[in-house]
């Protein structure tokens, strides 16, 4: 049973407006992500990839992501629309966040541009950010998108949602 979309209002987007298969597109904001206190990623040349029904996912360029805060890259799952992933711990000063990290080594040809991009789940960090607005992490811990106010569902992800 699929979800009734809530209608966006001004300056608001629906994930119910977003393409599927997923598009990829350059984020003009500024990405931000917060550690025990510490910047650990910061751009103003991240990616975003929409998706129906998921919150957008925020990709940063490995140069922008501070050295040394990501462990060793583990194999991880396949997305149908962008390949094979890798995960990473993430830590900063005395937290570590296992799984928290991850990217698309050499992603499907749509995708290519976030090739080596680093994704972080929002719920492990102290703080993520696009913008001035601070994201809300995409309900169930399974996907990695981040909810801002601009945003509207219902989202996929929570209790129930898997077969949408």
């Amino acid at each position: 049973m699929w979800p009734t979309p809530i209608p966006p209002g001004p300056n608001e987007e629906s994930v119910w407006d977003y393409p599927r298969p997923p598009r990829l597109e350059r984020v003009p904001e500024r990405l931000r992500v917060v550690l025990d206190g510490r910047t650990i990623a910061e751009t103003g040349a991240g990616y975003r990839v929409l998706e129906t029904s998921h919150p957008p996912t925020y990709y940063f360029p490995p140069g922008d992501v501070v050295a040394g805060v990501l462990g060793s890259a583990r194999r991880a799952g396949i997305c149908e629309w962008k390949g094979r992933a890798v995960l990473y711990d993430v830590a900063a000063g005395g937290f570590r966040a296992e799984g928290a990290a991850w990217a698309y080594p050499a992603p499907t040809p749509d995708f290519t541009a976030i090739a080596g991009y680093i994704a972080f789940y929002a719920g492990p960090m102290e703080a993520c950010f696009v913008g001035d607005a601070r994201v809300t992490p995409q309900p169930g811990g399974f996907y990695g998108g981040w909810i801002t106010p601009a945003i509207v569902g219902p989202f996929k992800g929570g209790p129930g949602t898997m077969g949408w």
